[in-house]
């Protein structure tokens, strides 16, 4: 938020605490600084300032003085604004001076001085000075930590390039973030992927590049009853898939990051297109002919290997497979041949 901004909304704040009565529009534009010439303009950063007070819990009101008044006024009452008075004892105050030192040297520092210097000017000793013997660190150095706080906090959805492990490219996510949470000194955000329909788990040490907001505020609903620490150490403790092995088929001088992984089936290096799968419908074998992804066969210019590939998730294996095109086939699984057919289809549908 800008000076000149945080100033405004600092002087409309004053205004309508120090009045006993509703103040309209035109009144508060005579004694809060900060407003354009233009009443139009006035009207709309107007609507924007009221809006973003209420959003910070400021209770405004909007009302009439008298039954005979035209055009309505605006007020803070001073009850409803000033906070009850704060009563800790003293190991609840231990517990937040702690929880402030938890953070000291990560994203929440400036959050957490800033509470501590509050409950000291109301009056609650919440000081520094007991140093225990093994004192918590919570780092947050990731970049992605910051907006993602920010977007859980209003309820935004977000934009992300995520690198899921085993993937040689990072992809883009659509996220409705429901919480940010530490586990194990590693911190994650859950929610719902919109692009996989369902909810998720994210590492942020696998996000790369910037977060984005890619929705207004409020716009993020979290079902009742989310636990979202649950759903991390769920996620977190699930058992790894079992590895399964593809047999693929590569162009030569293509496939590389496939390569790294993979074990050449003897007795295929550099030979030319006779390692297609065996025809056991009985009928004659057309070179050139489409294949049952609806594409032609490229497959008989150059050299060809046959891999073996370890893999264990055949949704992604598959995605990343049709990333190839026609340098790579996939000849067994049965289920991740259909699968990359599938993600073929849909590239040239």
């Amino acid at each position: 938020m800008s000076r000149r901004k945080t100033e405004r909304l600092l002087g409309l704040v004053v205004c309508l605490l120090s009045s006993p009565r509703y103040l309209t529009a035109v009144q508060i534009r005579a004694a809060v600084p900060g407003y354009p010439e233009s009443f139009e303009a006035f009207k709309r950063m107007f609507e924007r300032d009221k809006e973003e007070l209420r959003e910070l819990g400021i209770p405004l009101e909007t009302g009439f003085n008298s039954p005979g008044d035209d055009e309505a006024g605006y007020r803070i009452p001073r009850q409803a604004y000033v906070l009850p008075e704060i009563r800790l004892e003293p190991d609840e105050a231990a517990v937040l001076s702690l929880a402030a030192r938890v953070w000291r040297q990560a994203e929440l520092a400036g959050a957490a001085a800033g509470a501590l210097l509050k409950l000291r000017a109301a009056g609650v000793d919440a000081q520094e000075t007991a140093q225990p013997g093994i004192e918590p660190r919570l780092l947050a150095g990731e970049a992605a930590f910051g907006p993602l706080w920010e977007a859980v906090r209003d309820r935004r959805p977000v934009t992300f390039a995520y690198r899921a492990a085993g993937r040689s490219e990072p992809q883009q996510r659509h996220l409705q973030p429901w919480g940010v949470v530490n586990r194990h000194g590693r911190w994650y955000v859950a929610g719902y992927d919109d692009d996989r329909d369902a909810a998720r788990v994210f590492r942020l040490s696998r996000i790369e590049g910037d977060v984005r907001f890619s929705g207004p505020a409020g716009s993020v609903i979290v079902p009742d009853g989310t636990d979202v620490r649950e759903t991390v150490r769920e996620w977190d403790t699930q058992p790894p898939a079992a590895q399964r092995t593809a047999i693929l088929r590569v162009r030569e001088g293509a496939g590389h990051g496939l390569r790294r992984h993979a074990t050449l089936v003897p007795g295929t290096t550099g030979l030319p297109d006779t390692t297609r799968a065996p025809d056991t419908t009985g009928a004659p074998d057309t070179t050139g002919a489409p294949d049952s992804a609806g594409l032609p066969d490229s497959t008989d210019r150059g050299g060809w290997d046959t891999i073996s590939v370890p893999f264990s998730d055949v949704s992604w294996f598959a995605e990343h497979l049709a990333s190839f095109g026609t340098d790579v086939v996939a000849l067994e699984p049965a289920d991740l041949r259909e699968a990359v057919i599938t993600q073929l289809k849909g590239a040239l549908a």
